[in-house]
């Protein structure tokens, strides 16, 4: 079974050849976008397999010869990518189904979100999927996005939205815009996405499938779901509890409100359900929800850098170099459901001992405006060796005059290798400071830009430790 799922759906993340159904030469157009994304990942070497356009009104795209129907494509084609209208989509599976591909992506919309007709054709698809073993992406999604193997999908151009380095996060999200515009954020915020999948109406492969695959694939550390409604519960539930077991699963459930719920079924036809529902079963599941895509994204942030040292329990240490931002932090300790850790007395007299009388040796730590990078270290490696501590905050105000930029960055990664305790970092400012914060975050410490997006990060990986020593 297990061999089955991994084995159905490689081919969508790394195929020995792709065939673009609706690929034309007119710029901007989505099957247009979608064969530039192969052909430029191709040029670039990233893409290793080969590139079948199939258009009947054409023979050649850009030096490509262009197939004139599915039945004359070469016998290696593994996966299918349709973008012609919806009422050509049943017939064109047929003609799949005939040929032997079995992976398909289906980014045509106007299906069962627009009503029974649509529900018809969807019906249709399935069907002819179903009694062929085709596994099928969509409908009305922007399919799939891999930057290791070069599979771009996403018909949104690349001089209108950037695409994110690769790492070690998936996403998983039912709605194409929002999955296009957190790509393009995550590029930004420079967060590496490893695997993104929109599916969209989920006509066959949903968050079920894709979790029992994310299982056994090594390049992903956590998986975050963007989720409007899950049509198999069961089948959802099962498959959560195998993965939080190995890996965090993150979702981010909308439809939340009666309002919320009413533009979920009219925008990819789901059935949101009462909301009460999903979150017991997170809970029951071991999933974390977020509460929005700034905090999910948080979370998986954490999860990628800090997955193989999760606390050991919900106390928390904080170090920092502004007091007011030592409250803040204090105060989202209590709020997430943390407690603040009461150090030893052997670190207190240690701290007392090392810093100079102005500094606050307590929780939170106080290095205070004049310290510098030393100061910092003589409290981290306090805290690090303290049996009362199980997660640190180290909050760096790189604002203040005598603090050596690197040198912290330089001590902060230096602990963040060598402890067995998490250890996050909150840098408040401006571009200056978030170049620091690329810099931290490229050396393995995750960077937050306010102590309650820290602390409630910090939250997340206390729970899941939790719960896996619950016994998940």
């Amino acid at each position: 079974m297990v061999e089955k799922i991994v084995e159905e759906l490689r081919p969508f993340f790394d195929p020995k050849a792709v065939a673009i159904i609706g690929a034309t030469n007119k710029k901007g157009k989505v099957g247009n976008v979608i064969f530039e994304n192969f052909k430029t990942n191709k040029e670039r070497g990233i893409f290793k397999g080969n590139i079948y356009p199939v258009n009947p009104k054409l023979d050649e795209i850009d030096g490509y010869k262009v197939y004139h129907s599915v039945e004359e494509l070469p016998d290696d084609t593994e996966m299918a990518v349709i973008a012609i209208p919806a009422p050509f989509v049943p017939d064109t599976m047929r003609q799949i189904a005939k040929k032997g591909i079995k992976a398909v992506i289906i980014i045509t919309g106007g299906f069962g979100e627009l009503g029974e007709e649509g529900k018809k054709l969807e019906r249709e698809i399935y069907e002819i999927a179903k009694a062929n073993g085709i596994r099928v992406i969509g409908p009305n999604c922007v399919g799939v996005y891999v930057p290791d193997t070069g599979v771009d999908t996403v018909f949104l151009p690349e001089e209108k939205m950037d695409r994110p380095k690769s790492g070690p996060i998936a996403f998983v999200s039912q709605s194409g815009a929002f999955a296009a515009a957190m790509l393009d954020w995550a590029a930004g915020a420079g967060i590496g996405i490893g695997k993104m999948v929109s599916y969209g109406n989920k006509l066959d492969v949903d968050d079920a499938d894709l979790m029992e695959y994310f299982i056994h694939d090594d390049t992903i550390n956590v998986v975050t779901f963007y989720i409007e409604g899950v049509k198999d519960g069961r089948k959802f539930m099962e498959a959560a509890k195998k993965i939080t077991k190995v890996k965090p699963v993150i979702a981010l459930k909308s439809g939340r409100s009666e309002y919320g719920a009413k533009a979920a079924s009219s925008h990819t036809g789901s059935l949101a359900g009462a909301d009460t529902i999903y979150d017991a079963v997170f809970k029951q599941t071991g999933i974390i929800r977020a509460e929005d895509f700034e905090h999910m994204f948080d979370l998986a942030k954490a999860f990628a850098s800090l997955k193989d040292k999760l606390p050991k329990g919900d106390r928390i240490g904080i170090i920092t170099d502004g007091g007011g931002a030592g409250v803040m932090a204090s105060d989202a300790v209590a709020r997430f459901g943390l407690r603040m850790a009461e150090l030893s007395e052997e670190t207190l007299r240690y701290l007392k001992e090392h810093f100079p009388p102005h500094a606050v040796a307590g929780n939170p730590t106080d290095v205070v405006g004049d310290t510098d990078a030393e100061r910092y270290r003589i409290a981290i490696e306090a805290f690090v060796n303290d049996p009362n501590v199980d997660a640190i905050v180290v909050i760096v105000l790189f604002q203040v005059p005598l603090l050596e930029d690197e040198k912290i960055i330089e001590i902060l990664a230096e602990y963040q290798k060598k402890s067995d305790k998490p250890i996050l970092a909150v840098a408040m400012g401006g571009e200056k400071t978030e170049r620091y914060a690329r810099m931290l975050e490229e050396r393995g410490v995750p960077v937050y830009p306010t102590p309650e997006r820290g602390v409630r990060a910090m939250a997340g990986l206390v729970k899941y430790a939790e719960y896996l020593r619950r016994g998940a």
